[in-house]
């Protein structure tokens, strides 16, 4: 019998496709499993739970970015539940995010809309639309009036760190909350939230209001949270980023090794990175190559980083994976080595074990 000539893409043409089957598995984690043999969309939210759990596995430092409406599209529990068990380590969230946050965390609500309801109906009854979503702009102007309640209370001295003024945020929301958000669940968890945005956002109304109504001094050290942050990225052994929404969110980040070059170190970029969102990128960034295109997606990465892009709104793929988390992630939590944080007044530092 003749040998059959290999041809010279016999090479590359090695792991067919799988189409996903129809079973009995009902398991979140068994469906991503099955949609690993998969290809575009399906594969890579398959890979992102497989990322997640391989950033746990070698006790990576994560940090969870997000943008945009999470919050008003449900996602909070879910947001608060990975906080909560650890599954990451270091917050960076918009403005918009922590502002829908507190609002939901002080017991309101954000309501299903609907095609038929007219702008011009919902402003005159004072409601606001959030895509398909819809708000009470009184309920949102008394978690304005709650922030200012907090400022209150702060030394008007001395400027605070946003990283701490969060911090202090979610110490008050515990003490009052009937279920967590991502800030009590920060608090309780002892791990930073940093903002990068909080006066491009509806948290910077409930501050002015506090300048405006009851004349109290109240300032930011923005240095700080810069600084903050790049003692994190200098102790961090290896890191991983979760980018919810627009890529914007994780700037901060980036910051931080741009400046690397003040404490003298050399940037190791992400081991590990995962983004879900609906933007366009280029197909290359879709596969797990190593181009400049996931440097603009990703952010600076480690030379054969593992990455995956979810093209998806986070309100679909999010509740998946975090779902398919809850069934697979306690064994690489049994001996994970997680970073420590401790808050001393203003002051941060980290512990990476």
């Amino acid at each position: 019998m003749v040998a059959q000539k290999k041809s010279k893409s016999s090479k590359f043409l090695t792991v067919p496709t799988r189409p996903v089957p129809i079973d009995r598995d009902r398991s979140v984690a068994g469906l991503l499993e099955k949609m690993e043999g998969a290809g575009f969309g399906a594969r890579q939210l398959a890979e992102a739970h497989r990322i997640w759990l391989d950033m746990l596995d070698d006790n990576s430092t994560i940090y969870l970015c997000g943008s945009g409406n999470l919050i008003p599209s449900g996602m909070r529990r879910l947001l608060s539940y990975v906080i909560k068990n650890r599954f990451v380590d270091v917050i960076v969230m918009s403005g918009t995010v922590l502002f829908h946050d507190i609002h939901e965390t002080l017991g309101r609500n954000h309501y299903q809309a609907h095609p038929s309801m007219s702008d011009e109906e919902l402003e005159t009854s004072e409601i606001m639309r959030l895509g398909d979503t819809l708000a009470n702009r009184v309920e949102y102007q008394e978690a304005d009036e709650w922030i200012g309640s907090v400022i209150n209370q702060l030394d008007s001295s001395r400027a605070y760190a946003v990283r701490e003024f969060l911090h202090l945020l979610g110490r008050e929301l515990a003490e009052i909350a009937h279920e967590d958000g991502i800030m009590t669940a920060a608090y309780k968890a002892r791990i930073p939230v940093f903002c990068p945005d909080i006066l491009n956002s509806e948290m910077s109304v409930g501050i002015a209001r506090a300048r405006f109504e009851k004349k109290l001094q109240f300032t930011f050290d923005t240095t700080q949270d810069t600084l903050e942050i790049m003692q994190i990225a200098q102790k961090t052994r290896n890191s991983g980023v979760i980018t919810l929404g627009s890529t914007g969110s994780q700037g901060m980040l980036n910051v931080s090794e741009i400046a690397s070059y003040i404490t003298r170190t050399t940037p190791r970029g992400h081991k590990y990175a995962i983004s879900m969102a609906t933007d366009a990128v280029p197909l290359s960034a879709r596969t797990p190559s190593y181009s400049g295109s996931h440097t603009e997606v990703f952010g600076k990465l480690h030379r054969g980083a593992t990455t995956a892009f979810v093209p998806a709104d986070p309100s679909i793929g999010l509740p998946m994976i975090i779902t398919a988390l809850s069934q697979t992630a306690a064994k690489f939590m049994k001996g994970r080595k997680r970073p420590n944080f401790s808050f001393s007044g203003k002051d941060l530092s980290i512990d990476v074990p």
